[in-house]
C-alpha cells in the first residue's frame, strides 16, 4: 500500500512519468490476479450468484463473504436484505479498491471490509457474532486449488452459526474423454523439421484450458462426462478422495485427453459449470494421454483420480491389449486427420481375411 501511495503521488505530479507508470502496472499485475477482470465480466456467473444469494440470504442475516474481490458478492448480499455483511480480503490493494466500490454504491454502512484471511478473523473482534450465511467464490478449475475446502471447513465451524447456510452449496468434479487435433498439435507436436520430439511430451501432462482455448481447440466429446468427486460446501470435509473409473467411448475417434470440469450448485435450482457446455470465465484441465489412442464405440480408457482436499491428480492407465475393429479405426476420418504433419504410428494388425489390397497411405 505504501508503494501504491508513493506511485500515486508521483503520477499526480506527473501523469506521464515513464518509470512510475511501469512500476504501478507491475505492482498491479503482481498483486491483483488478472482473472478478477474476466470473472467480473462473466454475466452468466454474476446472474447465477445474484439469484442464489437472493434465494439464500434472509432479512436480518449476518453474512460472511470470503474473498471480497471487487465487492460484488458482498453487495449482492446487502441487496438481498442482510443486516450486515463482513467481507474479507487479505490483499490490501484489492481491499482498498473494494471499499471504494462499496462506498460509491452507497453501502459502506452495511458492508465491512476486513483486510485479513478468513482464518485470521476473530468473532467478537472482527465480527460481533457468527454468520448466518457464508458466501464464497474461492474455487479454481478443479474446485480445490484456492484452498476452498480448508477455508470453508474453518469458516463453517468457527465463524458461522450451527446450521448456517452457504453459497455455493455443493460441487462435483467430472471427467470426459475428448478428441482435439489442435490440442495434440500444440501440446504434443510429434516432430519438427523432421526430428522426433515425442520424448519431450512427458514434461507437459496437464494443459490449463482457458475459455478461448475451448473454442480454438474444437474439442469433440468421445463419450459422456462421469462424476469423480462430490464436495459439500455447507458441511465441508478435509477427507481425501480416490477413484478409479472407466471413461467409455460412444464414438469412434482418437482420444487425446481427459477433460476435467465442474458443476456447482449455488442454491436449489441455480447451477454454474465449466467445460464444454460453459460460456463463462472458468477454464478446465486437460490431462493428456501419453500418445493419441484409437478408440471405437464401446471401448474405455481407464483413469485414476485422487485428491488431498487441496489438489487433484489424474493418471491414465496404459492401453489394454483388446481386440477392436481395426478397419473402423484405420478408416476413421478422425484418425486420418491426426496424421497430417505428424509421425506415422505403427501399422495396425489387420485380420488376414480382411487385409486390403493396398494399405492406405499415412501422411
Amino acid at each position: 500500500m505504501k508503494t501504491a501511495a508513493l506511485l500515486s503521488q508521483a503520477l499526480a505530479a506527473d501523469p506521464h512519468h515513464h518509470e512510475a507508470l511501469l512500476l504501478r502496472e507491475k505492482l498491479f499485475q503482481t498483486f491483483v490476479p488478472r482473472w478478477h477482470f474476466p470473472m467480473l465480466a462473466d454475466t452468466e456467473r454474476n446472474q447465477a450468484y445474484a439469484r442464489a444469494i437472493a434465494a439464500t440470504v434472509r432479512p436480518g442475516d449476518i453474512v460472511l463473504d470470503i474473498g471480497c474481490g471487487a465487492g460484488l458478492t458482498a453487495m449482492l448480499a446487502a441487496r438481498a436484505g442482510a443486516k450486515h455483511v463482513y467481507t474479507c480480503e487479505q490483499q490490501p490493494l484489492i481491499a482498498a479498491a473494494a471499499r471504494q466500490v462499496i462506498a460509491q454504491n452507497g453501502l459502506s454502512d452495511r458492508i465491512t471490509v476486513i483486510s485479513k484471511w478468513s482464518h485470521e478473523i476473530v468473532i467478537g473482534q472482527d465480527m460481533p457474532e457468527p454468520a448466518d450465511v457464508v458466501v464464497s467464490e474461492i474455487v479454481d478449475t478443479v474446485l480445490l486449488g484456492e484452498g476452498a475446502m480448508a477455508t470453508l471447513t474453518h469458516a463453517m465451524g468457527a465463524l458461522a452459526k450451527p446450521g448456517a447456510r452457504a453459497v455455493p452449496e455443493s460441487g462435483t468434479l467430472q471427467a470426459q474423454l475428448v478428441q482435439s487435433d489442435q490440442l495434440a498439435n500444440q501440446w504434443q507436436p510429434p516432430q519438427a523439421e523432421g526430428f522426433d520430439l515425442r520424448a519431450f511430451h512427458h514434461l507437459a501432462n496437464v494443459a490449463q484450458i482457458t475459455p478461448n482455448d475451448l473454442l480454438h481447440y474444437e474439442f469433440k466429446p468421445l463419450g459422456s462426462a462421469i462424476d469423480l468427486f462430490d464436495f459439500n460446501f455447507m458441511r465441508p470435509s478435509l477427507a481425501h478422495g480416490h477413484v478409479s473409473a472407466a471413461l467409455k467411448s460412444t464414438n469412434t475417434g482418437v482420444a487425446h485427453a481427459v477433460l476435467v470440469s465442474f458443476e456447482m450448485d449455488l442454491a436449489p435450482g441455480v447451477r454454474v459449470k465449466s467445460g464444454l457446455a460453459s460460456d463463462g470465465h472458468w477454464g478446465c484441465n486437460a490431462y493428456l494421454l501419453d500418445q493419441p489412442r484409437l478408440v471405437s464405440a464401446g471401448q474405455s480408457v481407464e483413469i485414476t483420480a485422487q485428491h488431498d482436499s487441496a489438489q487433484l491428480s489424474l493418471s491414465i492407465h496404459p492401453e489394454r491389449t483388446q481386440a477392436a475393429d481395426p478397419k473402423a479405426l484405420w478408416m476413421s476420418p478422425d484418425w486420418q486427420r491426426t496424421q497430417h504433419g505428424g509421425l506415422a504410428p505403427s501399422q495396425p494388425q489387420w485380420p488376414a481375411a480382411e487385409m486390403p489390397a493396398q494399405t492406405p497411405p499415412v501422411h
